[in-house]
């Protein structure tokens, strides 16, 4: 049987505590999208998000979605979607260092699946899981007046008991000033159109790219 030095085991055991550090670091460095989408364009502006999370170096981004909820109290999804990104579960929102929210408008505010799932975050709130961790917020709506910023607005107050830090999109993004579609200083947003058929516009576009990036860039400085 072979065998080792003192050296040839140090090495290892140093080979092994790089690797698992490396490991932990990746983990707690991504930064969770957790979006409902009925229409679609809630994931489109997920993903243009995450790109914008993956922009800024050490940071990845975890794409997550929530299922539909039924009047009827017997039906029932399966844990795992049948398509699309994997449903959400409380450990996402525990090992990741930031959220983006994202949610289609309903009557002003956030749909009903996603208000579901956060009130099903207690367990988190009562040991303090997400304080100081920062959050943004995303929306789509039907119409330019349909609820765009209350959706931003209220999406942000679970949040906030949740005790993070909100990050919004300052008017030093061109793209806030130039947008005749969606986008806001709470957040970015889409303009689908009565039958959310408009397609994401280059400046509606350019701002979750730079809500991603500015997500990630606090959430990188939160967590040094």
């Amino acid at each position: 049987m072979q065998a080792f030095s003192a050296e040839s085991a140090a090495d290892v055991l140093y080979t092994f505590s790089f690797e698992l550090i490396l490991n932990t670091s990746i983990i707690m460095n991504e930064i969770l999208i957790l979006y409902y989408s009925q229409g679609g364009a809630v994931r489109s502006m997920a993903q243009l998000i995450a790109r914008g999370v993956e922009s800024v170096s050490g940071a990845k981004a975890r794409i997550r979605t929530v299922p539909k909820v039924s009047a009827n109290c017997e039906a029932t999804e399966s844990d795992i979607p049948a398509s699309g990104d994997p449903y959400a579960e409380l450990q996402d929102l525990e090992e990741c260092i930031g959220i983006a929210l994202g949610s289609p408008t309903r009557f002003g505010n956030m749909a009903a699946p996603m208000k579901y799932f956060l009130d099903g975050t207690t367990a988190l709130w009562l040991k303090g899981a997400l304080i100081g961790k920062p959050a943004a917020v995303f929306t789509s709506t039907g119409s330019m007046h349909g609820g765009n910023e209350t959706t931003l607005l209220t999406m942000m107050l679970p949040l906030m008991h949740h005790g993070m830090v909100m990050v919004g999109l300052p008017y030093s993004e061109p793209a806030l000033s130039a947008t005749t579609t969606g986008g806001t200083p709470y957040g970015a947003s889409h303009i689908g159109g009565a039958m959310d058929d408009r397609p994401i516009s280059k400046d509606e576009k350019q701002l979750c790219l730079a809500l991603g990036k500015r997500i990630a860039e606090t959430a990188l400085k939160l967590a040094a």
